[in-house]
């Protein structure tokens, strides 16, 4: 070695983390960890299987719920329970999704307005029923009740109560197809749908939960789970429980 040269730094490389460690501080989380290692394998592949599977379970609760007689408001827990995964599933995609990323619809400038047109007269027509009807039933009540005011706006009360059970059931049924209708343009019918048809940036770091969500916001699945429960048991208990009401 030449004179006047500087001997080589034989010493170990510092670790900086190894101070942080030292002083007590946790150390940097792992990025390779998956925050979602607890969802079950089978689920993770056939997400839209096991939602079949859980609506078919409530779907047999609520007919059973209706042979063994029941409390007359379980229906409401059974039919929420039987659309809960699917129902949030799809809210929870449709929330990530900007109205923008849907294809544009390839519908004419004439059946755009043909739709609005058959709306309009589907609304005149409701409009038209509760107006004979509420003029039907307040004759019919002043003939049964008499001319007493405060036992003809009792039963009026009482009447209205009982289709508030029957409102809300038309309400539910609207939103769930409306959703359906929207979750069809944006993922279509496979359980995994093509890349690119779901927004990028949904649950990006966490493709298992990623993969399980977009599976059970399938459309045919909210459909049955939502609107095919709800039919089931409004057909088995609503009209039964409404009668009730009125009695």
């Amino acid at each position: 070695m030449p004179a006047g040269t500087p001997a080589p730094d034989t010493r170990p490389p510092e670790n900086p983390r190894s101070e942080t460690l030292e002083a007590g501080a946790p150390g940097p989380a792992n990025p390779d960890a998956d925050p979602d290692a607890w969802l079950p394998t089978w689920l993770v592949e056939r997400p839209l299987t096991a939602g079949w599977v859980w609506a078919g379970f409530w779907a047999v609760l609520i007919v059973a719920d209706e042979f063994f007689d029941l409390a007359g408001w379980s229906w409401y827990v059974l039919v929420g329970l039987a659309a809960l995964p699917t129902l949030l599933a799809s809210v929870a995609l449709l929330h990530a999704t900007p109205r923008r990323f849907l294809k544009p619809r390839r519908d004419s400038v004439l059946g755009h307005f043909f739709v609005r047109f058959l709306a309009l007269i589907a609304a005149f027509l409701v409009w038209g029923v509760s107006v004979v009807m509420s003029a039907s039933i307040s004759t019919t009540l002043q003939s049964l009740v008499g001319a007493s005011e405060r036992e003809v706006t009792a039963v009026g009360f009482n009447l209205l109560l009982a289709a508030i059970p029957l409102v809300v059931s038309v309400l539910w049924l609207a939103f769930i197809i409306r959703c359906a209708w929207f979750l069809r343009r944006l993922r279509g019918w496979k359980q995994t749908p093509e890349p690119g048809t779901v927004p990028k940036k949904f649950l990006r770091d966490r493709p298992r939960m990623r993969r399980v969500v977009v599976g059970l916001a399938h459309p045919g699945l909210l459909l049955v789970a939502g609107l095919g429960t709800s039919v089931l048991a409004f057909l088995l208990g609503a009209v039964e429980l409404t009668i009730n009401v009125l009695k």
